[in-house]
């Protein structure tokens, strides 16, 4: 009975057992393409040392300032020599970078009477100058 049945259900879809057979796919075949997945390296070597580079800059000009912040932005440290210009660029220069270092979650610290450095905020300055001792004293001789 069940013989029957299946014949029924063939005959309505319009195939008889031997055309089922006989059927052949004129279809290009696919090949299985093989999923290559990159294995990441989940082991983080702590012993690596990662080189910092320090940029030195003696601007003459403020236009320079642009290029000092840009460095900060790639996370460089930055020392700033201001020895050479005159006092009222100097300051214009001090301001322009203490708000850029500010923005950045940096740091800065006086290294002489002219000369800073300006960290961003993955680079840690220790030393004898501290951040009180900037705040009292003043960046400039000018600023007692």
């Amino acid at each position: 009975m069940a013989e029957k049945l299946i014949e029924k259900v063939k005959y309505f879809v319009g195939m008889d057992e031997d055309e089922l057979e006989n059927e052949e796919y004129d279809g290009e075949v696919e090949e299985e393409q093989t999923m290559q997945t990159s294995k990441t390296n989940k082991v983080y070597n702590l012993h690596k040392n990662e080189q910092v580079n320090v940029v030195i800059f003696e601007p003459k000009d403020f236009e320079e300032a642009s290029v000092i912040v840009d460095n900060l932005k790639t996370r460089k440290p930055v020392v700033v020599n201001l020895e050479e210009v005159e006092t009222e660029l100097a300051k214009k220069f001090f301001d322009f970078l203490s708000g850029a270092v500010y923005a950045l979650d940096g740091n800065i610290q006086k290294v002489s009477a002219s000369i800073f450095i300006l960290a961003p905020s993955n680079v840690e300055l220790t030393g004898a100058g501290t951040r009180e001792d900037f705040k009292a004293k003043g960046p400039f001789p000018w600023q007692k």
